[in-house]
């Protein structure tokens, strides 16, 4: 079932002239595939871009993570990024964070506290960690508190690869508040914005689907040779690629073994398959960073696994096209955005059915139930052995993540902060006696 906000039929109360988007954890500007950073970082700067040429200003407010950034980076007109001082720049982890909150809120007040009255028409927060500080701004500056929370702790810890470690309860308890916090929530998929209601209580009045996009600009067909030139492919090979950051959760393990299951199957396969693994570590993989490499030994395949450390997003699109397929085998994703640029390179993809993924492939992909080895091996044998069918898929790829944009996205995300400013909650969100409790939904 979709849930999605009731769009107003009135007159606007007055117009958006800016936005505070928080996102605490990771920065728009990081390199995606490295650490936190992931489709998550994407969505904020590319929907920042686009609200801008809307005429909507957004100032982006993230933790700083290096000397050498500087306070204010302006990224384009209308999009400036803030880097606020919150704990030591380096070595703290996305769970150290919670401690380092009320030194990123005082920074984002004293922002504020230079700005007119009334600088700010909205507070737009990502993932829980930025919820927690978006409600406060929210509350401070008395204005919505529009949340989007990409993963969710309930969600993850119902799908938890082996190694992986469960979401802490102080997260669920941390994303139960914000919840009940946020005058709207912003969806990336009708299947989340069901999880949002069922898992937390969420009202279905109050939350709203914006499906991301991508930069067709970018990510778009090209020439298969030329790409495999360009990142070092031999124009023979047989290119299985993985993109994304190596953890658990996005689970490149099973590709690996997938992949050893192929050349059991097919021996003559080992002359020319690779197997691209793009991506730095990341969660649980910081820990083991040779884990995938020593996996690849023992299944006797490490000559055919090659490591690729995380590039720009025009050598990307060149990965994408050099490949035959691209696997995205997520225990858990909130929409699955490497699905989606794949495609609009022209690349078939093979993906686990979970989560947003069935939305981000819809029918020009492949979906596999569950993580069983023999499983992928068959669902990927299936595409490499059927050329006429691959060329089909890929005809299809494209006109899919053709109806996929950022200014789509954008568009939708104004309709909702419209909306929020209309039509407030009626409750404010400072009621103690409403936010102190956990709904039912969430406790185990």
């Amino acid at each position: 079932m979709t849930h999605s906000v009731v769009m107003s039929t009135h007159p606007r109360q007055r117009r958006l002239h800016r936005i505070a988007m928080v996102t605490v954890h990771t920065s728009p500007l990081a390199q995606p595939g490295e650490g936190d950073a992931g489709g998550m970082n994407v969505y904020v700067l590319e929907v920042a871009r686009q609200l801008a040429r809307r005429d909507i200003a957004v100032d982006l407010f993230t933790r700083t993570t290096c000397a050498a950034q500087s306070p204010v980076v302006e990224v384009e007109p209308g999009v400036v990024v803030r880097h606020l001082a919150a704990g030591p720049y380096e070595g703290l982890s996305k769970e150290d964070l919670p401690g380092q909150l009320c030194a990123f809120a005082a920074g984002m007040m004293r922002v504020a506290a230079h700005a007119p009255p009334g600088y700010y028409d909205l507070v737009h927060s990502h993932y829980w960690l930025s919820g927690q500080v978006g409600w406060l701004a929210a509350d401070r500056w008395g204005v919505p508190l529009v949340h989007t929370m990409h993963t969710m702790a309930r969600v993850k810890n119902l799908h938890l690869a082996d190694g992986d470690e469960p979401e802490p309860r102080g997260r669920e308890i941390g994303e139960a508040q914000v919840v009940e916090a946020a005058d709207r929530l912003v969806a990336n998929t009708p299947r989340e914005a069901a999880e949002l209601v069922e898992l937390y209580g969420a009202d279905p009045a109050r939350v709203a689907v914006a499906e991301p996009g991508v930069d067709l600009t970018v990510f778009s067909p090209g020439s298969k040779a030329e790409a495999r030139a360009r990142v070092g492919i031999p124009a023979d090979a047989v290119l299985l690629l993985f993109v994304g950051r190596i953890q658990p959760l996005k689970a490149p393990d099973v590709l690996v073994r997938a992949a050893a299951e192929l050349v059991r199957r097919r021996p003559d396969l080992r002359s020319s398959l690779v197997v691209g693994i793009l991506g730095g570590a990341s969660g649980t993989g910081v820990r083991n960073p040779m884990g995938l490499t020593e996996l690849a030994q023992q299944l006797g395949i490490a000559d055919l696994v090659r490591f690729v450390p995380p590039v720009d997003r025009s050598t990307l699109a060149q990965w994408y096209r050099a490949a035959d397929l691209v696997a995205v085998p997520s225990h858990s994703e909130s929409f699955g955005l490497v699905a989606v640029e794949a495609q609009a390179c022209g690349t078939p993809v093979v993906a686990a059915n979970v989560g947003g993924l069935p939305t981000a492939v819809g029918p020009a992909g492949v979906l596999v139930d569950g993580h069983d080895t023999a499983d992928w091996a068959t669902a990927l044998e299936a595409v490499l052995r059927d050329p006429r069918g691959a060329a089909a898929l890929a005809r299809t790829s494209v006109e899919h993540a053709a109806g996929f944009s950022w200014a789509r996205t954008a568009g939708r995300l104004a309709e909702v902060y419209a909306d929020a400013m209309d039509h407030p909650r009626e409750v404010p969100i400072h009621d103690a006696e409403l936010l102190t409790g956990i709904p039912t939904a969430v406790i185990p």
